[in-house]
């Protein structure tokens, strides 16, 4: 066999090994898809799609177009599918996805073969002719023996990038519920504050004709008019607070140039009837929670990993160099041809690194995972305890509003205005009673905000995809604003 002949022979050898191995899975262009589909469909009941071609844009386009109440009053279920459908920070997360599925297939192949061929003697003086022809093989074995071990690290990675982008959607789809109910709450807020508004003006108008008729001081007639001055300004900050909002909500869904033409309702759903009971929500959430299977999957890959430092601790490179040369001299005007097959193994010899370093840098990332995966189960099941306790307490605290404060305070308007009729109620009064009805109304409107993302915190807590560390700072600030009372 001629040493050309030889090499191809030698160098087809790992792409044949290499077809014994299903890499079809890892291969598709949506690898692992289906689950992250499967999985958030069954918890968000939403779709939710992987573009990658102008088709699939086109397709996921024509879909958000032709959902219905878009161009009307556009309900949190619709936003939320909108959003799914069209963020692309999302489609970002999803190639995160195809990444890890392309990592994968790469790892069930076997690595390439080094080729070498040279000559030697060609031109040489002093020599006769004298040629030398070498062909050599070189293969790592060490990947070749650790191939399997690699293959199931690469797996278990890829289970954990379907899990991260099921969470990526699920947090999207949060994002989005708490930015509708932001926005629906801010412009029901900007609603109340017109009619009080109506209120103030006929308010200062009277105290302007009293103060004519001599019957109201200058000073409480100053008092009238600052507070509709104030109003005033309230009003403008609520309706930039209500378009930055609807704005935050816009960017969720990835909305811009003529699809920005969208309504929000004025106000927000009503309190339910009741709260619904989940005495085993630190259950649900051990059980469910897809953010604590990434940490338990973090520790099967690096226990894996560890396994393979530990197999490879003295022998980090090991490879066996095959191949023929050939030999051929003219002695004499007799011409002479040796070919002589060869082999040789090089690895390193661990006298001064004797893995003992890598050992243990293996030894505490699995540490490092284990204590970061006991962390997670302790945090779930206190978020999952209070987003429940969140839940429980605001719908109180909203039913109180609605069912007391606001009508007590109703009350004691209709009162003022009867003794005013009857001239022994002062004007002042009665104005100071209006102006605390409707602290108490926009007191009532935050506190079922508060409720209702109370409420859409529920499902993250159980089944992942939450709000960061920063958005609940911001809520838990929100509510000490509100619970604190508005003065205008």
């Amino acid at each position: 066999m001629t040493p050309t002949k030889t090499l191809a022979a030698i160098a087809v050898i790992p792409f044949v090994l290499a077809g014994c191995v299903s890499s079809a899975e890892y291969a598709k262009k949506e690898a692992g898809f289906n689950t992250v589909s499967s999985k958030t469909a069954a918890i968000a009941s939403k779709r939710t799609v992987w573009v990658q071609n102008q088709q699939q844009a086109q397709a996921a386009s024509a879909q958000v177009r032709t959902l219905p109440a878009r161009k009307q009053s556009l309900d949190v279920e619709t936003a939320v599918q909108i959003a799914l459908l069209n963020n692309k920070g999302l489609q970002a997360a999803y190639a995160d996805l195809g990444d890890s599925a392309a990592d994968a297939w790469q790892t069930t192949m076997f690595l390439n073969p080094t080729v070498a061929v040279g000559l030697t003697g060609i031109g040489t003086p002093g020599l006769e002719a004298f040629k030398t022809v070498e062909g050599a093989v070189v293969t790592n074995i060490l990947a070749l023996a650790t191939r399997k071990r690699d293959i199931e690290i690469a797996d278990t990675r890829f289970r954990q990038a379907q899990l991260n982008a099921a969470v990526s959607t699920l947090q999207l789809a949060a994002e989005t519920r708490r930015a509708w109910i932001n926005a629906v709450a801010a412009w029901e807020n900007v609603g109340q504050l017109q009619r009080a508004q109506a209120t103030a003006d006929a308010a200062s108008e009277l105290a302007q004709k009293l103060g004519e008729t001599g019957a109201m001081t200058k000073g409480a007639q100053a008092r009238e008019h600052v507070f509709v001055a104030e109003l005033a300004g309230e009003t403008a900050k609520a309706r930039l607070a209500a378009r930055l909002a609807k704005e935050e909500l816009t960017r969720l869904m990835g909305l811009w140039g003529s699809d920005l033409d969208y309504q929000v309702p004025n106000s927000l759903p009503s309190l339910p009837k009741a709260v619904v009971k989940r005495d085993t929500i630190e259950a649900e959430a051990l059980r469910n929670r897809i953010d604590l299977q990434v940490a338990k999957l973090e520790l099967e890959a690096t226990a894996r990993s560890y396994g393979l430092t530990e197999a490879t601790r003295y022998v980090t490179d090991l490879e066996i160099l095959t191949g023929l040369e050939t030999e051929r001299e003219i002695e004499d005007g007799d011409k002479k041809v040796d070919t002589t097959g060869f082999a040789e193994l090089e690895f390193a010899i661990p006298i001064f690194d004797t893995g003992k370093a890598r050992m243990r840098k293996a030894e505490l990332a699995y540490m490092r995972a284990a204590n970061q995966l006991a962390e997670k189960a302790v945090n779930v099941r206190s978020e999952a305890r209070s987003a429940y306790e969140a839940y429980r307490s605001n719908y109180d605290i909203a039913r109180h509003y609605r069912n007391s404060v606001v009508p007590l305070r109703t009350k004691v308007e209709e009162e003022s205005l009867l003794t005013y009729n009857g001239m022994i109620t002062n004007t002042f009064e009665l104005l100071t009673d209006t102006r605390d009805k409707i602290n108490s109304i926009l007191l009532s409107v935050n506190a079922k905000r508060d409720f209702w993302l109370a409420d859409a915190n529920l499902a993250p807590a159980i089944y992942g995809g939450g709000a960061s560390s920063e958005a609940a700072e911001t809520e838990v600030a929100s509510a000490s604003e509100s619970s604190g009372g508005g003065g205008h």
